[in-house]
């Protein structure tokens, strides 16, 4: 069952599905864990080669996710 609200701005790029990966955030419509992004980030390899190694994920679901998840830290770091 979905977890995460329609009214969530993360709600079109990701799904939360307690059925999907116990529960981990996925790309909506892929099993691909959103964690497996920032991995790649992480490891030195750029966007072209997640988006090659993960076809199921869009570039548009990719970027948003990059997007709304440094809002979301832009928004903490000026909260404190």
């Amino acid at each position: 069952m979905e977890r995460l609200p329609t009214s969530s701005p993360w709600y079109p790029y990701v799904s939360v599905d307690s059925d999907r990966l116990g529960g981990d955030p996925v790309f909506r419509g892929t099993r691909v864990p959103i964690r497996a992004l920032f991995d790649y980030l992480k490891g030195g390899h750029d966007l072209a080669t997640f988006l090659d190694h993960f076809e199921g994920v869009t570039l548009e679901q990719a970027k948003a996710v990059i997007e709304l998840a440094g809002g979301g830290l832009e928004h903490e770091l000026r909260a404190a």
